[in-house]
């Protein structure tokens, strides 16, 4: 595959914020509160049906920080509210991110309380971000998580993305397809993914052009003849038929017969595809893959794979565009220290940890996960620190060069080191275990114990 072209992210008008960003802002600044604030981005818990989570949206997220800029009608839009003073506005023009980021690389497997991203900034360009930064990691953390589980379901069988149609909104379905290329799947139907990141991009041909024609076969000779090595549609009338249909298309064609497969989109799967499997086999197709879609998710692929069936290659839609198990993640950003001075909040069900962090993995001497531990930054403990310092004073270290592929890498090789019952689709009993040390422990007391008096 080559290169692909310098990522620009759908970046965003500066006014794709919460209101209460701005008027916090201002109200900082109008009590000259402009210290270093840091804030950790990080998912409070996970959902019911996940046993880990797969870390996305760090690139898109730093080029944002990179290049948000307030535009003149931006600043006018602002000052015509009322909401704003002439000064706060003035601040506005010149607003640029300066601050540092640490953050889990992309493709990196994560659990609750850890955080994906650390930023470190003036007050003021700290609090802009929470928005948008929560944006960029909710969604692409969410979907690479989902699409990690089809992967593993898969066993070694191809997955695509087709899912576009069914997701809410443009954006979702751009970043989508690069979530689900970090974990690993094959291609995406989505052009524009493709044109951006480099993903391959992968189609056969809807029912509507099958009924444009007198016949099904007709239609797959038209198909052919422009594509000779697409994968055709069978299930338009009746699947079976369909693939005689094909099977007829072989005899006519000889050798310049070139069709790579057949794909099944309705009915029982499993039978279907065995049927199918055998009557190309009978024809002495054999090199033809048996590709099936329609209403897949992890855990129909899984018992597809459990059940033996001749399937070559998955196509994986709305249950995955959408998540459909588990829509959200409960995932936050939050102000852990201020002007060195760690912070907490104490909400119920809300509670955050203190101080500057860093998250330490364990691995066995069978190159498997063992535990992870959240401590301070300056414990230095065992294990592989995950945050590594990827912006200092609003500027990346690395360029973004091949990051898509390295990640993709990365999170096969993070799958790979899971333990199998984290690995499963059900949830993990015990789950992965992720501790607090005793030193974030008792800076938590003692910030907590201050707040009291």
């Amino acid at each position: 595959m080559s290169a692909p072209p310098r990522v620009h992210a759908v970046c965003p008008s500066a006014l794709l914020v919460d209101l209460y960003e701005l008027t916090m802002m201002q109200a900082y600044w109008s009590r000259g509160i402009e210290g270093s604030a840091t804030f950790d981005l990080f998912v409070r818990r996970l959902p019911p049906a996940r046993s880990f989570l797969l870390a996305a949206g760090l690139e898109t997220a730093l080029e944002l920080l990179e290049g948000l800029r307030f535009t003149p009608a931006d600043l006018d839009y602002l000052s015509g509210t009322g909401l704003f003073d002439r000064g706060f506005v003035e601040v506005l023009e010149g607003f640029r991110f300066s601050g540092d980021v640490d953050a889990m690389a992309e493709g990196t497997v994560a659990f609750a309380r850890e955080p994906l991203l650390r930023v470190t900034a003036p007050i003021l360009e700290a609090q802009f971000f929470e928005s948008l930064l929560m944006n960029q990691f909710h969604v692409q953390t969410l979907l690479a998580s989902k699409a990690a589980r089809v992967v593993l379901a898969a066993r070694g069988r191809g997955v695509v993305d087709f899912g576009m149609r069914r997701m809410h909104g443009v954006d979702s379905a751009v970043a989508g397809a690069r979530a689900y290329w970090i974990a690993g799947f094959d291609g995406t139907s989505n052009v524009l993914a493709g044109q951006l990141y480099g993903i391959p991009i992968v189609g056969t041909m809807a029912h509507s052009f099958v009924q444009c024609h007198p016949s099904e076969l007709a239609a797959f000779r038209a198909f052919t003849q422009v594509y000779p090595e697409t994968v055709l549609l069978v299930d338009t009338y009746d699947t079976l038929r369909g693939v005689d249909h094909v099977i007829e298309l072989a005899r006519e064609l000889g050798p310049s017969f070139k069709v790579r497969g057949v794909r099944l989109d309705s009915g029982d799967l499993l039978e279907l595809s065995r049927a199918a499997r055998r009557r190309l086999d009978g024809a002495g197709l054999e090199q033809v893959r048996i590709f099936v879609s329609g209403n897949l998710d992890e855990r129909r692929v899984a018992e597809l794979v459990a059940e033996g069936a001749p399937i070559d290659a998955f196509g994986v839609g709305t249950r995955l565009g959408t998540s459909e198990d588990a829509p959200n993640l409960d995932l936050v950003y939050k102000l852990a220290q201020l002007d060195g001075r760690p912070l907490l909040k104490l909400s119920t069900d809300k509670a955050t940890l203190p101080g500057i962090k860093q998250v330490w993995r364990r691995v066995d001497d069978q190159g498997r996960f063992a535990g992870d531990v959240i401590g301070l930054a300056g414990e230095g403990r065992d294990g592989v620190p995950l945050l590594e310092p990827v912006m200092r004073g609003g500027a990346r270290l690395h360029e973004p060069g091949d990051a898509l592929t390295a990640a993709r890498r990365r999170a096969a090789g993070q799958l790979a080191a899971l333990p199998e019952a984290i690995r499963g689709l059900a949830p993990a009993d015990p789950p992965y275990p992720v501790e607090v040390s005793e030193a974030l422990t008792r800076c938590a007391q003692q910030v907590s114990a201050g707040l009291a008096d």
